[in-house]
Formats: C-alpha cells, structure tokens, sequence
C-alpha cells in the first residue's frame, strides 16, 4: 500500500459518512412530515455503503485497502406509524394519520455511530499528516 494511499481510504470515508449525517438529519428533520409531494408520509432514507472497487488495485497485494463508497440510498420498508387523530387534515376516514417510519432513537444513535466514525477517519489522516511531517525531518 502506497504512503498517500492511506490519505485516499480515509478521506472516501470522510465523504460517505458526511453524506450518512445528512440523510440522518434529513430523517430528523422529516420525523413529521405527513405530506410529500410524492403524496403520504415521509419515508425513512437509509445509506448503504460498500467497498470502492479500484479496479487499478485488482493486481496488487489483496491487503492494501481501496476505501468506501456509498452505493445506495434506500428507503426504510418498515411500517408507518399510525396514530389516532380525527381532526387532522392527513387522517383518513377511520381518523388515523399514517407518520413517517423515523424512530428518532435510531437516528440518534445512527448520528453518534457516524460521527464517532468520522472522527476517527479524522484522526487517522492526522496521524497520516504527522508521519509524513517526520519522513520530511529525516531527510533534512
């Protein structure tokens, strides 16, 4: 594996788990909407990441890393939530008004997994940084 290379993964992984706190914030931001224009509730959007198929990679050592990428953006296929309002301008004839399927538990422990996850890649390219700071003093 390349010195710089360790700067690619970690910056691929930067990118994607800044994109999976906006789409936990999106859900967040949503966890009420009972209206979109696709028509019904706001449905929960998921991230589903992969490993970055480098193809230039293929021939080298199956050890070096390539870095992750986000692949899919999907939606939650769970169940709304139905909850019992008559005078509420989404509610169907029973009453019922269909809520977005956000748990707001999980998106807040999904948020602190990705910023847990992204500060570590931060340190990691900090630690990439100060090394190649040392390889620089060696050679003076």
């Amino acid at each position: 594996m390349s010195f710089l290379s360790s700067l690619n993964i970690a910056g691929s992984a930067l990118t994607a788990q800044r994109l999976r706190m906006d789409i936990i914030s999106q859900n967040i931001a949503n966890a009420d909407t009972t209206r979109t224009e696709e028509g019904g509730p706001y449905t929960r959007k998921v991230v589903v990441m992969e490993e970055r198929a480098d193809f230039g990679d293929m021939m080298k050592s199956k050890a070096a890393g390539k870095g992750v990428e986000v692949t899919a953006i999907k939606e939650d296929p769970s169940e709304y939530k139905l909850v019992y309002e008559p005078g509420h301008a989404d509610a169907d004839e029973n009453g019922y008004v269909k809520y977005p399927n956000v748990d707001m538990v999980k998106e807040i422990m999904d948020m602190m997994s990705a910023s847990r996850a992204y500060e570590a890649n931060v340190t990691a390219v900090n630690a990439v940084k100060t090394m190649a700071a040392s390889a620089l003093k060696i050679g003076r």
